[in-house]
């Protein structure tokens, strides 16, 4: 073997062997990295949970997180170190999502996340059977999921100012308990046939949005006493809303009326309307109050105001007069 040869393989197997020792310093390098990283998110985590730990009230025997414009866009899964939790209030805290581990917190009975930026509901909330309000007013959200329906407890839904929802899923009308819906300031050009089918509607609010009329069918919502219908384009009533006889309080202001229906004399159960800024086609004045005190409260486009049209707009057709019904105190 000539003297090149030999030195050529010693330098061969001198990098051969510093290439393994290299390679097994880059190994323990990127395990001593990786431990740091994973100390770090221990301790990351145990921080985060010590501060959400600050931010747990009691308040009538019911465990509440309440976080108050502190900036948290999304919650560490040390959350569910916390699942005895019944209420979650957070508000202004730019939150973006919520988490998919939200189903595991079976004992809420409130979730309020209003005023965030969260952009979707996930389907594992259905998972909250024991769930009484659902609070998500002033997001981002475009779409409902179904899965709500499984939230058989669920008493209040709160989806307004969100701008986007223009629909609801039929399987709503499951939610046997629900008495309250919010959902104003969104993209709604018809009222969804779900909220048609709820048999405890009480209170309704879809002022803000693009409905144009209302159905016929308005009057399966038997139990409704509040329906906000404010700042729509609505051009006319159907003849069913008359019999709504559980109807205490509609506001019907910044719509395009033209007329108000005869049958609404027949809702004797009716104690507050609001028809101002409509293009109605009858001029009404009301007639002069005694004193001061009684025209202060006098409602312009209230009772009196809608039942001294319908009387003025019967003479006009030829139909028969009627009196006036004086509102029960």
């Amino acid at each position: 073997m000539t003297e090149t040869a030999v030195c050529i393989g010693s330098f061969t197997a001198v990098k051969t062997l510093w290439e393994v020792r290299i390679q097994k310093i880059n190994e323990e390098l990127r395990k001593e990295k990786e431990f740091r990283q994973r100390l770090l998110l221990v301790w990351e985590e145990r921080a985060a949970l010590a501060k959400l730990k600050e931010k747990i009230i009691n308040e009538d025997g019911r465990a509440i997180l309440r976080i108050e414009e502190e900036e948290w866009k999304t919650l560490p899964s040390c959350l569910l170190k916390l699942l005895h939790l019944q209420e979650w209030q957070l508000h202004r805290t730019s939150l973006q999502k919520i988490p998919q581990f939200i189903g595991r917190f079976h004992n809420l009975v409130v979730l309020d996340l209003s005023r965030n930026s969260i952009e979707s509901i996930p389907k594992e909330i259905g998972q909250l059977t024991s769930l009484q309000e659902l609070l998500l007013s002033y997001n981002r959200i475009k779409s409902v999921p179904k899965e709500i329906s499984n939230c058989i407890s669920l008493e209040r839904l709160e989806l307004a100012v969100n701008r986007n929802i223009c629909d609801l899923p039929p399987q709503l009308s499951e939610l046997k308990k629900l008495s309250h819906v919010d959902l104003c300031m969104n993209q709604f050009t018809t009222l969804p046939s779900a909220l048609l089918n709820m048999p405890n509607l009480e209170w309704l609010d879809m002022g803000g949005n693009k409905l144009q009329e209302l159905p016929d069918a308005i009057d399966r919502m038997e139990n409704l006493h509040t329906l906000w219908l404010q700042r729509n384009e609505i051009n006319s009533l159907p003849e069913t809303i008359g019999n709504m006889k559980n109807l205490s309080t509609l506001v019907l202001s910044n719509n395009k009326l033209k007329n108000i229906p005869a049958c609404m004399k027949q809702m004797t159960n009716l104690r507050f309307v609001n028809f101002r800024d409509n293009p109605l086609e009858l001029e009404i004045t009301l007639p002069p109050c005694e004193n001061t005190e009684e025209e202060e409260q006098q409602e312009m486009y209230g009772i009196e105001f809608m039942h001294l049209y319908i009387q003025e707009s019967l003479k006009k057709t030829g139909m028969v007069s009627f009196q006036i019904p004086v509102p029960l105190e």
